[in-house]
């Protein structure tokens, strides 16, 4: 069951990539309900902030508070493509303490559920994308961290999408996303990044 008390902050944050300064004195807050985009040029920091988020990376400065559970898609498959869908999914809705019919849910969600016995690496880009965000739906995590969630997604696909998060916002859950494409939703937030001037 999703925590409708959740929030993510950020106060004062600075990333640092090597000896990049990707931004600083970050500042903001979601609430249960709420959902951040995140744009702005490439190599601007937008993926370096979503791992800021998950607890991937570190920042240079400042403090990050999470509360609630946290799913993240990114362009990383992290399924074993040699297992029918359904049994790569499973993988992590154990770990997640997911049950079957959260993953069941998940698929149907997506319209993958039909593609539940076919081995990973057959599924097309579109379908292994969907995949990925059936993750993070299974998973039951109240704060999704979203890195360029339309990649691969065509235009029935990205609606579904749009309608899911919607349903996930309504439920008190919380979205951080980044994205070059526009995105089927209303944010309440909107986070900019641009380069950092020298």
């Amino acid at each position: 069951m999703m925590e409708t008390s959740a929030s993510l902050s950020f106060r004062a944050v600075a990333c640092l990539r090597g000896d990049r300064l990707l931004f600083e004195g970050m500042d903001f807050t979601l609430s249960a309900g709420e959902a951040a985009l995140v744009a702005g040029p490439n190599g601007t920091g937008k993926s370096s902030l979503i791992r800021l988020a998950a607890g991937l990376l570190h920042p240079a400065a400042g403090r990050i508070d999470r509360q609630g559970n946290m799913a993240m898609s990114d362009e990383n498959l992290a399924l074993d493509i040699d297992k029918p869908l359904h049994r790569a999914l499973d993988f992590w809705a154990r770990i997640d303490g997911s049950g079957n019919a959260a993953l069941d849910e998940a698929l149907a969600a997506l319209s993958l559920d039909r593609l539940a016995d076919v081995p990973v690496r057959m599924l097309s880009t579109g379908q292994r994308k969907r995949a990925m965000l059936a993750r993070v739906i299974a998973s039951g995590a109240s704060i999704w961290l979203l890195d360029e969630p339309a990649n691969g997604l065509d235009t029935a696909s990205l609606e579904l999408l749009g309608g899911i998060m919607q349903i996930h916002l309504a439920g008190g859950g919380i979205i951080l996303a980044a994205s070059h494409q526009p995105l089927p939703l209303i944010f309440t937030h909107q986070i900019a990044l641009g380069a950092v001037s020298a």
